[in-house]
């Protein structure tokens, strides 16, 4: 029996099983990260523009306590 990574175990217990399992468990991850956010996508949404109101008096600060 061999001993699997995350056990305390040393690097040279690493077998070919685990190199190959965690390379395809990050291959998933990133080919979902790129699904997920595309590299070419626009942020310029159509949405309302938010913008700043300048009704702040900056004349009078506010009272301490």
């Amino acid at each position: 029996m061999t001993k699997r990574i995350g056990t305390g175990a040393s690097l040279a217990d690493f077998t070919r099983r685990d190199f190959l399992a965690s390379s395809a468990l990050t291959a998933a991850l990133f080919t979902a990260a790129l699904l997920l956010f595309p590299a070419g996508a626009k942020t310029d949404g159509k949405g309302p523009a938010v913008t700043a109101q300048n009704s702040v008096s900056s004349s009078s600060p506010m009272p301490r306590r």
